[in-house]
């Protein structure tokens, strides 16, 4: 218990005060009490005697730290939506790619949800989609010059699979039906033998835009249609399994006795191709009456 008296009865300004027993200075005892009241354990009693002021006996104890509620800054509605905006996942930014590319990181969105070069695998200009079960071709970079699709469930191919795609040179798919009609390839790319229909009509094909001996291994291949290109020439050897072939509107000039018929064995009859369509094309079929001797029919064009 520490006391603090004045020595006076008449006035709080005096010049001495007694402090723990003592005479003390004023802004000592004050000293004291301050450093007291600072021990959150020490009991305190300070009284003054003078008949002016009468104080209570103060007990302290041990005091938490007041409450003290900082200010919270107002936001408006505008700003609120747009901090939400902002945490929302931004939708990464496709940036244009170089060779091998489509003008995308990874290429055209698939049917599963996803680019192409994240579902296959692209390298370079080759695009391989092996063995991914797909029903339907993807969506390619427009500088894909290799295709490789093996053992997947496609069976057929739309004419838009391949639009616009100059660069494509090799296509290799377990399939069975190719349709790329009214597009801009200049080159048919080389196809699996299991081919059974092709259907590159309405595109830029010119002389050399057909592999040599590309359909002499398709012994399914049944239907053939390349009308409306720039072939110069018909592509020999065909396979005896074609039944309709339509090269009408091209720039074929000439033919030779031995485009569809076997001269070296005159029993050789060519019965599954009874449609040749020639039309359109600058040759004169009378010059050549011997390469239609194994046909069941003469084919379809000028004769003058």
């Amino acid at each position: 218990m520490v006391h603090c008296r004045s020595d006076t009865s008449t006035t709080l300004t005096s010049n001495s005060h007694f402090c723990v027993g003592g005479i003390a200075p004023p802004k000592v005892c004050q000293t004291i009490f301050f450093l007291l009241m600072l021990n959150s354990k020490v009991r305190i009693s300070y009284i003054f005697d003078s008949p002016l002021l009468s104080f209570p006996q103060i007990e302290i104890g041990t005091l938490a730290p007041p409450d003290y509620n900082y200010p919270v800054p107002e936001v408006s509605l505008e700003e609120h939506e747009e901090e939400e905006e902002e945490e929302l996942p931004l939708k990464p930014q496709l940036i244009p790619q170089g060779s091998g590319g489509s003008g995308v990181l990874m290429g055209p969105d698939t049917q599963k949800g996803m680019p192409t070069c994240l579902l296959c695998t692209c390298l370079g200009g080759s695009v391989y989609c092996d063995d991914l079960k797909l029903d339907s071709v993807p969506p390619l970079p427009k500088d894909t010059t290799h295709f490789y699709a093996r053992y997947n469930r496609i069976t057929k191919i739309n004419k838009s699979d391949f639009a616009s795609m100059n660069k494509l040179k090799r296509i290799d798919l377990t399939l069975e039906e190719l349709v790329i009609r009214e597009n801009h390839i200049s080159q048919l790319p080389a196809l699996p033998e299991t081919m059974t229909l092709i259907d590159a009509s309405h595109n830029s094909i010119g002389t050399k835009g057909i592999h040599k001996e590309a359909f002499k291994d398709m012994t399914s291949l049944l239907y053939l249609y390349l009308t409306d290109n720039y072939i110069d020439y018909i592509p020999v050897p065909l396979p005896d399994s074609l039944r309709s072939l339509h090269l009408q509107r091209n720039n074929i000039q000439m033919m030779h006795e031995d485009t569809f018929c076997n001269l070296k064995d005159f029993n050789y009859i060519r019965n599954a191709l009874e449609d040749i369509r020639l039309d359109g094309n600058p040759i004169n079929l009378s010059r050549t009456p011997q390469a239609y001797i194994c046909l069941p029919r003469i084919p379809i064009g000028d004769l003058i």
